[in-house]
């Protein structure tokens, strides 16, 4: 199914006095392949945020952003146009967040080059289902027009550190752990654990010099990982006990442009809705993009 839409939005910053700088980042899409009746669904803001940054000491900044598990899964999420599926969106601190506050710190005080850390909380992002369970009422499925249950989370913590090691090699982990929401750990599944944490970590290393770039990215999961369709009336979906989770890329940038890609992904779950486990994705993956200029670039992208 052929698909358009467009990305959009900006970032600012201030001199506030000496050296205090604020800054803004808001990023919206918009979908271009729908009728007008349609087009609420397909229009939302990605990111969302503002802070303060106090020179060497760090920054603080507030709104929708990316999770700290993202510092490490960006490194992966390179491939033109697949990749980055264990990156989910709206699911705790993984991917792109509502609600978190972030404290960064580049080159460690000023102190250390390439020693990089963060801090993130997370509050609580509740659905109807999470109000129909305090009620005493069992839910499993999100309403429409609202969070779904797999969209849903308490509160949380998050960190991460990256280190550049030198000659283009870097290393980074990230930790989170986060409340379930009274909804989730009522969830309506043929099995599904009452843990009232949810918590996961990721480890990473990269190469880029020379022209050459590669990547690898492991991470797991506890009580996190959703799988199945959380819109219909089924049994079949939920968190899965544990998620176990593998990202590599390698890309070569040739000096006229071309970038040709190769990766690989696989996310494999443990404790389903039967109490087994099973491969969620898993693929390999073809491409190439090719920069025209500093403002266009084509791609094309193939998974095997």
């Amino acid at each position: 199914r052929r698909s358009f839409f467009l990305h959009y939005g900006f970032n600012g910053e201030a001199q506030l006095s000496e050296g205090i700088t604020g800054f803004g980042t808001w990023e919206q899409e918009v979908g271009l392949s729908h009728a007008e009746s349609g087009g609420a669904k397909s229009n939302f803001t990605r990111l969302g945020f503002a802070g303060i940054k106090f020179a060497d000491a760090g920054s603080i900044d507030y709104g929708r952003n990316y999770g700290v598990l993202y510092d490490v899964g960006a490194w992966t999420d390179m491939m033109p146009e697949f990749g980055a599926d264990t990156t989910v969106t709206d699911n705790f601190m993984t991917g792109r967040a509502n609600g978190v506050f972030t404290y960064r710190n580049t080159n460690f005080f000023g102190m250390v080059d390439g020693l990089n850390f963060a801090l993130q909380y997370q509050g609580k992002n509740d659905t109807k289902e999470d109000e129909k369970g305090r009620r005493g009422l069992k839910g499993g499925r999100g309403l429409k027009g609202g969070r779904g249950l797999n969209e849903a989370n308490g509160d949380g913590y998050g960190l991460s550190v990256t280190y550049d090691l030198g000659n283009g090699v870097s290393a980074g982990a990230a930790y989170t752990s986060s409340n379930r929401t009274l909804g989730q750990r009522m969830l309506n599944s043929a099995r599904n654990n009452k843990d009232k944490r949810a918590e996961a970590y990721s480890l990473g290393l990269k190469y880029d010099a020379n022209n050459l770039y590669l990547a690898a990215l492991y991470s797991e999961t506890r009580n996190m990982t959703p799988y199945g369709d959380f819109s219909g009336n089924k049994a079949k979906h939920g968190f899965a006990d544990k998620a176990h989770n593998l990202e590599l890329v390698a890309q070569y940038a040739l000096d006229f442009g071309l970038r040709p890609s190769v990766g690989y992904l696989q996310s494999r779950i443990d404790g389903d809705y039967q109490g087994k486990s099973q491969t969620i994705k898993k693929y390999i993956e073809v491409g190439a993009s090719y920069n025209f200029n500093k403002n266009m670039l084509a791609f094309i992208d193939y998974r095997i």
